[in-house]
């Protein structure tokens, strides 16, 4: 099926491993251009190496998602590496928050709801003369169930799924549609449930028997709804969660 989205310039902003990169590399595949951060020079290379290996514009720039003045330096710097706009932004940073402690919540709220939030009004200027403009906030089924191993977390998730629609009831009239994906557990090379299952293979174990697919999610399997999503073929989807999780949290 072709998605209509070859030409589009899309920012994805966290992406230099796991569902980030598996989004970027996605969109690249449909024939976008495409522009990531995250905060790891290193990872970040080998994500861009690989993009770039798809043929097609490739920037990437090392950025705290933290960092409000960062994200006001990155995202101009982006749409001018892809020819001067933006039509699709990513918010998929998180800040990792996963206890009930203070670093965790000023992680949580810093990176996972106010990068959403700063990237959002960074790219707003571009994206009201986009193509098509879309915007995908990257939460988290964590911020729909209760969170009880990381209140932080699911809390600040709770908050961008709220935010999105309200993003998406402030920006119809422009012709820009805001929606939100919420994955369930997924699993990948140096992610933190790829550690659980060493670590702590009781509470792994005790998750995976809890998904009726059977199996922890990829990322590719968010990517591929991100970018339908994305594209012209979903134009009168706004304001709306989609959970994709192999009914993770519907009993097995």
């Amino acid at each position: 099926m072709d998605l209509g989205l070859k030409g589009r310039r899309v920012v994805v902003a966290g992406a230099s491993r796991g569902i980030g990169k598996a989004i970027a590399l996605a969109f690249a595949a449909e024939g976008c251009a495409v522009s990531i951060c995250a905060r790891g020079a290193g990872a970040l290379e080998a994500a861009r190496a690989e993009i770039a290996a798809l043929g097609g514009v490739v920037h990437a720039a090392t950025c705290d998602l933290s960092d409000n003045a960062a994200i006001a330096s990155y995202i101009p710097a982006a749409a001018a590496a892809m020819g001067g706009g933006i039509d699709i932004l990513v918010n998929n940073a998180t800040g990792g928050g996963r206890t009930d402690d203070e670093p965790s919540w000023e992680a949580s709220l810093g990176v996972d709801l106010m990068a959403t939030v700063r990237g959002s009004r960074e790219a707003l200027p571009f994206l009201e003369k986009g193509r098509d403009a879309a915007i995908i906030n990257i939460a988290s089924g964590a911020g729909i169930n209760p969170a009880v191993r990381n209140a932080a977390y699911g809390a600040s998730k709770a908050a961008v799924i709220h935010y999105t629609k309200t993003q998406a009831a402030t920006l119809a009239r422009k012709g820009i549609r805001v929606n939100c994906i919420a994955p369930g557990s997924v699993e990948f090379p140096g992610g933190s449930w790829e550690k659980r299952k060493t670590d702590a293979p009781e509470l792994y174990n005790r998750i995976l028997n809890a998904i009726p697919a059977g199996r922890l999610g990829k990322p590719e399997e968010i990517a591929r709804v991100v970018v339908f999503i994305a594209s012209p073929m979903a134009n009168w989807m706004t304001a709306q969660t989609m959970q994709v999780n192999g009914g993770q949290g519907f009993g097995r």
